[in-house]
């Protein structure tokens, strides 16, 4: 087998097929494997390309699904957790199963196979001076996934890059879903004519990424890294309330929940320092757009 491979766990998510569009775009050489058990993913979001192939399963079985490809795998961007907070709370043990079971697998298999790992980490867990890192079952997971791979780098040689997202927005995000995120909601109830629903107390500062700038940022990690961590953020963050009220309809306020965080924009220049990464667009444009078609 001569053709080398870029492999992306939950390539039929939001990002994941974000991604593989993007490579495809770029004429990349590489043939793209996605691998995802659909359980937040949708064929729907499947890229017909000869270059692509879709596998359905599970990550902790990546050792069986790539048996035939593991000597030519160049990368694997690893996407496919368990990835609400909220949700982390009422499926905790789905959330502890996909993040520490099934990716120690993944981590496992890059580590054995010498193949660089993108890790899609979270700004979740970087609030509150790292202390948010506890405050839900999702950032906890996360966080010592991080752990894991940094030290899997000073015992065995793992090659890492971490990339971390804001509140990823755009086309192809989860609507109408348990999943979906802020964005995705208030897009969804603004198109059918609802109130936007905020959860207490609203004044929750949050730094929106559309999904272009991250998925560019993510290939960029691939292609210039060096064992690092980059914040693929916009660096302006705004309240939840100051989101809702760009979309100049009604809004109706929610209780509060468990694990809710207040601030999560970190200032790191590693993004744009090693890889040349800044931000291209605006929510509030995303935002005027959709008011402007609906």
């Amino acid at each position: 087998m001569n053709n080398k491979f870029i492999v992306i766990t939950g390539g039929a998510g939001f990002i994941g097929s974000s991604l593989i569009k993007y490579l495809i775009n770029l004429k990349i050489k590489e043939k793209i494997i996605s691998i995802d058990n659909y359980s937040s993913g949708y064929k729907k979001n499947h890229i017909k390309n000869k270059n692509v192939k879709y596998i359905k399963g599970n990550n902790e079985d990546i050792e069986i699904l790539l048996k035939k490809y593991k000597k030519n795998i160049k990368v694997i961007f690893h996407f496919g957790e368990f990835s609400r907070i909220y949700q982390s709370f009422k499926n905790y043990k789905k959330c502890f199963e996909y993040n520490i079971h099934h990716s120690s697998k993944v981590i496992e298999f890059a580590k054995d196979n010498k193949i660089k790992l993108i890790y899609s980490a979270t700004s979740s867990n970087l609030g509150n001076n790292g202390k948010d890192e506890n405050l839900s079952p999702y950032a906890w997971s996360k966080s010592k996934n991080i752990e894991l791979i940094k030290n899997y780098n000073k015992w065995f040689g793992l090659k890492y890059e971490f990339v971390y997202f804001y509140n990823v927005y755009g086309p192809g995000q989860i609507m109408n879903s348990r999943m979906s995120a802020v964005i995705g909601i208030f897009e969804e109830q603004y198109k059918k004519k609802k109130p936007l629903t905020i959860v207490k107390p609203g004044t929750q500062r949050r730094d929106f990424t559309h999904i272009d700038d991250i998925v560019r940022g993510c290939y960029l990690a691939w292609k210039k890294g060096n064992q690092n961590h980059y914040m693929l953020g916009t660096k302006k963050n705004y309240s939840i309330i100051e989101i809702a009220k760009m979309f100049k309809t009604k809004i109706k306020y929610l209780p509060s929940r468990p694990g809710e965080r207040f601030g999560s924009t970190i200032l790191n220049n590693n993004a744009s320092k090693i890889l040349g990464y800044s931000a291209k667009i605006n929510i509030k444009d995303y935002i005027k757009n959709i008011i402007k078609y609906n």
